[in-house]
């Protein structure tokens, strides 16, 4: 029988409490038991999953061989850090920290360590990018609306390192080039920090990408549409939904089909639509079980720690493109 991981909770409330719930089913996993400051959160895990609560950071580190940090992101660097140092491989959620710097000292600490470090950028493993991935082929542009209800969970960071730090992260799995420009614009509205943004970012080579996020919207929306040279791909992250329209030049049109007559003897443009089949699955699930794949099997992360920098490196760029528009659009007496 393969050896289990022992994986240690740090963060009781409500994503640990997912963290806790779905590592319990993945199969590679011993949950040993989680730590939270708040002994009512403590008391309702427990009483939930049978899971036990630790007194302290020092207990669950001394019992696992993985901690998997899902507190607020300002305590992220602290948490991560004393677990690296104590030897253990680190699951994290986003955004990795709150600033680079203390993201670079964690990536050096890994390093030193030889210890695996995956960050939770989530929708990687959403069923719907997954089951349409294969389609992108180096899309030219790019446009996300991550809109979401207001929930006060989330106002300890700005829209941009709260949600639209997933499209970031998804856009630049695809992209691979460099960022060339951003810009930006937002505004704080029920928050001290931004509650809605929106970012234009230009990559090397000529693709861009439009992004929108908003906690303050009356309905939800995670919708992600990638246009490419004879495709279009839309993938809507909430309802694990894709879908795939092509194109190819015919000479002559299929009756059944829709076909655009481009004159000139120049033949026919056909347009093909593709429901891809998207399987049943939970994202924490998978991106828990992949994570403890990769520590078992000695392999890098689906979403390593440099991804997880990358991301918050643009989204850092983003909020000071904002800050900029800020200032330059409505200039204090």
């Amino acid at each position: 029988m393969e050896k289990k991981l022992r994986v240690g909770v740090l963060g009781a409330g409500h994503l640990g409490r997912i963290h806790i719930q779905q590592a319990l089913q993945v199969p590679e996993l011993e949950v040993v038991g989680f730590h939270d400051p708040h002994p009512e959160k403590c008391e309702a895990i427990h009483k939930e999953f049978g899971v036990r609560p630790l007194s302290s950071m020092t207990e669950l580190l001394a019992s696992c061989d993985v901690v998997d940090v899902v507190t607020p992101t300002t305590a992220h660097h602290a948490c991560a850090k004393a677990a690296l140092e104590a030897g253990r491989h680190v699951f994290i959620e986003k955004p990795v920290t709150t600033t680079l710097d203390e993201a670079h000292e964690l990536e050096r600490l890994a390093e030193a360590g030889g210890l695996k470090v995956q960050v939770g950028h989530v929708e990687r493993f959403n069923p719907a990018f997954v089951a349409a991935r294969g389609s992108l082929k180096g899309p030219m542009f790019i446009e996300t609306h991550r809109l979401a209800q207001f929930d006060p969970r989330g106002t300890d960071v700005s829209v941009v390192l709260d949600l639209m730090i997933h499209d970031i992260d998804i856009i630049l799995s695809v992209v691979r080039r460099p960022v060339a420009a951003i810009s930006a614009s937002g505004v704080a509205v029920v928050s001290d920090t931004p509650d809605i943004a929106n970012a234009r970012i230009e990559f090397e080579g000529g693709c861009v990408a439009n992004l929108t996020a908003s906690r303050i919207s009356l309905k939800k929306m995670r919708k992600t549409r990638f246009f490419q040279r004879d495709a279009y791909v839309s993938v809507d992250m909430l309802t694990k939904e894709a879908e795939i329209v092509r194109m190819r030049t015919v000479e002559k049109p299929d009756p059944f089909a829709v076909t655009i007559d481009l004159g000139q003897g120049r033949g026919f443009r056909e347009i093909a639509f593709e429901k891809p089949e998207v399987p049943a699955s939970n994202a924490i699930r998978e991106e828990l079980r992949s994570f403890a794949r990769a520590v078992l099997d000695d392999r890098t992360p689906e979403v390593p720690l440099s991804d997880g920098i990358a991301a918050l490196d643009v989204a850092q760029r983003v909020l000071a493109a904002m800050q900029r528009h800020t200032l330059s659009s409505f200039p204090h007496p």
